[in-house]
């Protein structure tokens, strides 16, 4: 998984309306975790094996209390079903404070050697009294434009 662009946002933004790609959400003790992914052919080379998905994730702190986002663990499954393990502190390099309200935004990407796949996983969150949960990401799916167009 590699690192992208990430921004903090003060107030907790409203999501347009696109249909372009499907948007995964789950919610843990007021931790809304939302996700969207798209195929990244300019990164890809099929006759390589390499497909590279690019994916946007929103954290937002509908608590009433601040958070920090401690870590993060990944489950990436290929079409194969070979599963990968990523666990590691923060996201994108940092470990971002969410006070109530407030979220924040990341980009990233993962790369893999067969033309579908899915990623779940949680991040570690870490309240201001001290106390640590798991806030859930919810699984989403890595499938090329045309599968999907296929599927529906």
């Amino acid at each position: 998984v590699t690192v992208g662009r990430r921004s903090v946002v003060r107030r907790i933004p409203r999501r347009s309306n696109s249909r372009e790609f499907p948007v995964y959400e789950a919610r843990t003790e007021g931790v809304l975790v939302r996700v969207v992914a798209n195929y990244l052919p300019d990164q890809s080379d099929p006759q390589e094996c390499k497909y590279v998905w690019g994916y946007m994730v929103e954290i937002e702190n509908h608590g009433k209390i601040g958070l920090q986002l401690v870590s993060r663990h990944w489950i990436i499954t290929d079409a194969r079903n070979r599963v990968e393990e990523v666990i590691a502190p923060g996201v994108v390099g940092e470990q971002p404070e969410l006070a109530a309200g407030e979220a924040f935004r990341y980009s990233s990407a993962c790369p893999l050697s067969t033309d579908s796949g899915t990623m779940r996983g949680a991040y570690r969150m870490l309240t201001e009294d001290g106390e640590t949960f798991e806030a859930e990401i919810p699984e989403f799916s890595l499938h090329l434009p045309t599968a999907r167009r296929a599927l529906h």
